[in-house]
């Protein structure tokens, strides 16, 4: 009786191991991108589906590596902490890698990817107040809408000198709703997003101000030490060099955006 019990014990903690083992295989297949609602790199289609250039990218890229592709909505604030937890295991979402945040270098909390595309940082406002922003001084004493822990928060924080004065959403695309309702004089996104929609359907009363920040790149994010830093960086060069991404970047109009820049190291 006894060696009987002793034997189906055994079979259960076998079995147990062996689901454990398929259960952790599964979950390490799976390229998990932390997103927000950002047109044209991530989206939502009319049936709710996620698409755009860094949606797609992020699907080729899986194919390369025989890796599942999956993509969560998260707050761009709690981005660390998401990937830190596990939730995720990239940040894929217009990442600025050449960015601080509270005056740290984003390269000292991610290791990052090869940096991919060109951005800049750009002021909106309501159509017709364009004239109120012509310049950088124009900004001071004004109150912003930013992204919570975006690179455009980070510019706003710095160059105000006014925390007061600035209002954190948790998307970008939020910030353009604070700029229509009047309760901020502008906004401070990614010039992709604003040439996207700024000025047309429901943000047709909203214009980019003639205001030049500084040039940015984008870049994929991963946990300090992750092997899928360089697994991620071959796949991007692959699909570089035989340019299925400069097809992706045209499907968006980004391909004078669009570069690869394999000594890039945030």
């Amino acid at each position: 009786m006894k060696k009987s019990v002793f034997i189906l014990l055994a079979v259960i903690l076998t079995t147990g191991i062996v689901f454990f083992a398929s259960c952790t295989k599964k979950d390490a297949g799976t390229l998990i991108c932390g997103v927000t609602e950002y047109e044209p790199m991530n989206f939502r289609d009319e049936k709710g589906n996620w698409t755009g250039f860094d949606t797609e990218l992020a699907m080729l890229v899986g194919e390369k590596l025989g890796m599942k592709v999956a993509f969560q909505e998260i707050d761009w604030g709690n981005k660390y902490q998401e990937l830190q937890a596990g939730s995720i295991n990239a940040i894929w979402n217009g990442f600025t890698a050449n960015a601080s945040e509270n005056g740290v270098p984003r390269s000292n909390m991610v290791d990052f990817s090869y940096s991919y595309m060109y951005n800049q940082q750009s002021i909106v406002v309501r159509a017709d107040r364009t004239g109120d922003f012509k310049k950088m001084d124009d900004l001071l004493g004004k109150k912003a809408a930013c992204e919570s822990g975006s690179a455009g928060e980070s510019f706003a924080i710095e160059y105000l000198e006014d925390e007061s004065l600035i209002t954190g959403t948790p998307a970008q695309i939020s910030t353009f709703l604070e700029v229509k309702s009047g309760s901020v004089d502008f906004a401070v996104v990614d010039i992709l997003l604003a040439q996207r929609l700024a000025g047309s359907g429901d943000y047709s009363d909203l214009a980019i101000a003639d205001i030049t920040l500084d040039h940015e790149v984008y870049a994929v994010g991963f946990k300090k030490g992750s092997p899928l830093t360089n697994k991620v960086n071959k796949a991007l060069k692959e699909l570089y060099d035989s340019g299925k991404m400069m097809e992706l970047a045209k499907k968006y109009k980004l391909e004078n955006s669009l570069v690869l820049d394999t000594n890039f190291k945030g």
